[in-house]
């Protein structure tokens, strides 16, 4: 990065790391409140040999109820960042103490293979990749944040909207400190798991304030949405949707765009 660019990352993610502890001093008894969802959780069925009947124990402490992602202290000046991924929110590997890092369950695992199995993006998802949310509250399971609201206080549920509000303007932040002196902008920015950002749902005020924030912005054409790598969802809809002779750059550019002008209107 050129010194102005990293200045003003350093500066994005000094704004973030404060973000974040105001949040978590705005709410001291999200803790508990995680806490008695997670145990109140039916368990399920065991991912291991079919009709086995096994179930698994779904229960866990939390370790970090506001997770700040670790990764982009060790992002340095001399690193060449060419893609944002935005998620949901953070599940539990991710609020383990030892992690407290984003997109490093199943999820990411399945996104660092699809950029393994795609040298031709030119994108290594661990040196070439910062990874934000979309809230940095934890939950198990995204769909999970609207129960946690209801066994919360009404200032949680404004919380996690307030929290979408900064998220996206630190979205903003960084996109803008990436591209710092850049003729043309290079760097793109996905954003995974669209369902929820529709009218209605979990992320609605997130999209609200992207639309907002980038509708007279010339980066918006950087911005791109796809399905959840969960569940391997980002990778079958890009088979499904690939169309004949088109290489992996054309596909995933034009399923992107589809996807934000269905969801973000441009």
């Amino acid at each position: 990065m050129k010194r102005a660019a990293w200045n003003k990352f350093v500066k994005a993610r000094d704004q973030y790391r404060t973000a974040i502890e105001e949040l978590r001093r705005s709410l001291p008894k999200l803790r508990s409140v995680q806490q008695k969802l997670i145990d109140s959780r039916t368990p399920e069925k065991s991912s291991g040999s079919a009709g086995s009947g096994k179930t698994g124990n779904l229960t866990y402490t939390v370790e970090t109820p506001i997770v700040y992602n670790g990764a982009l202290d060790d992002v340095t000046s001399g690193d060449e960042i060419r893609l944002i991924l935005v998620a949901d929110n953070p599940g539990r590997r991710e609020q383990v103490a030892e992690n407290r890092r984003y997109l490093v369950g199943p999820s990411g695992k399945i996104a660092e293979k699809f950029f393994r199995d795609h040298p031709g993006l030119g994108i290594d998802f661990r040196k070439n990749a910062i990874i934000l949310n979309k809230t940095p509250i934890h939950t198990p399971r995204t769909a999970e944040l609207r129960e946690l609201c209801r066994l919360g206080s009404p200032a949680l549920a404004k919380a996690l909207v307030e929290s979408q509000r900064t998220m996206a303007r630190l979205l903003l932040e960084f996109h803008q400190a990436l591209t710092t002196g850049a003729d043309k902008s290079s760097l793109l920015v996905w954003i995974i798991g669209y369902s929820e950002m529709k009218k209605g749902g979990i992320f609605e005020t997130y999209t609200e304030e992207i639309q907002n924030l980038y509708c007279k912005n010339r980066l918006k054409e950087d911005i791109l949405l796809y399905r959840h790598f969960s569940m391997n969802q980002f990778t079958i809809d890009l088979n499904q949707q690939a169309a004949p002779k088109e290489n992996i750059t054309e596909s995933l550019a034009r399923i992107g765009a589809a996807y934000r002008q269905r969801i973000l209107g441009w």
